[in-house]
């Protein structure tokens, strides 16, 4: 509820803010060690919940093909190892290539349907409908949108059909001219307009009757 010049509005907040921004190092070291061995460019990514200890990320890339995959990256780092059998080994080295793992793999052709759950809540969980229906956590309801945005751009383009999407909230998926996913700002904008339309009617003077 939002109070300007006395009137009042309900108004539905957009999807909660997300926690910082994925670090451009973090995409740049998944794009070196998993996805450029294999010809492909990562578009987008998350960090999700899951079970098994250390992080998780649901991914979309595109290969060279332009066949659009989603995947399952966990990132355990391992500890460093000390080798001191010869001089040349005898430095700390981490085997990067062996923190980040694919542990599953789709095709965006083979996803019939991405299900919100509830776009009336701040819910971060959404289903991937592919031949068995995959639950996935985001982090925060925004990177759960930020995804979601990244496969019907994607689908589009490269799949040539539209994403079937339910229980999504359309106006974060696709804003609108006026509204294009800049925030609070925009929403505060459109209040001020409303209201001094409100005002302006008010103050008109009524016609009496004959």
């Amino acid at each position: 509820m939002t109070d300007i010049l006395g009137l009042r509005f309900m108004i539905k907040p957009p999807p909660s803010s997300p926690l910082p921004v994925m670090s451009s190092l973090l995409r740049e070291e998944m794009q070196r060690v998993l996805f450029r061995p294999s010809k492909q460019r990562l578009v987008e990514f998350i960090e999700i919940e899951e079970p098994t200890q250390g992080r998780h990320f649901l991914c979309v890339a595109v290969a060279k093909n332009k066949v659009v995959q989603l995947c399952i990256v966990r990132c355990q780092i391992s500890e460093p190892s000390l080798n001191t059998g010869s001089k040349k080994t005898d430095t700390k080295r981490s085997s990067i290539q062996d923190s980040y793992r694919r542990t599953e793999v789709w095709s965006l052709h083979d996803l019939t349907l991405v299900d919100g759950r509830d776009p009336d809540v701040d819910d971060p969980c959404f289903l991937l409908h592919f031949d068995k229906v995959r639950t996935v956590t985001a982090v925060s309801c925004s990177a759960k949108y930020a995804i979601v945005r990244a496969l019907v751009a994607l689908s589009d383009q490269h799949c040539k059909m539209s994403l079937n999407l339910r229980n999504f909230d359309w106006s974060y998926i696709k804003p609108t001219s006026f509204y294009s996913n800049r925030g609070d700002c925009v929403v505060l904008t459109q209040i001020c307009f409303y209201a001094f339309n409100l005002v302006c009617l008010s103050m008109c003077p009524v016609p009496l009757d004959a």
